[in-house]
């Protein structure tokens, strides 16, 4: 996840909630790249802030709980791609498709 604006300009200084509802999800790692602690909050302090991350049994699978974390994550100023793994699924769908 990265702040509005990145690369270009971005405001640091945003609160970031929801990230232990986030991390709760089975298989999900949140590496902090751009944050701070202050005053008992995170808050972004750089462009490329969140990593979030998945294992599952399936790409599919791992792109849908790191997707689903992300959706937990309550930042208003930051925003993720939602193409992250677009090939590996495709290649693995037309796969499970081919042997049916």
């Amino acid at each position: 996840m990265a702040a509005k604006g990145y690369p270009g300009e971005y405001k640091k200084g945003s609160r970031i909630d929801g990230l232990d509802a986030a991390a709760n999800i089975d298989g999900v790692e949140i590496f902090h790249a751009g944050t701070v602690a202050k005053d008992g909050a995170i808050v972004a302090n750089g462009g490329r802030v969140l990593n979030v991350c998945a294992l599952g049994k399936t790409v599919t699978e791992a792109q849908a709980k790191a997707y689903q974390a992300v959706d937990r994550i309550q930042w208003p100023n930051g925003f993720c791609r939602r193409d992250i793994a677009w090939q590996a699924v495709e290649r693995e769908s037309s796969t499970r498709h081919a042997r049916a």
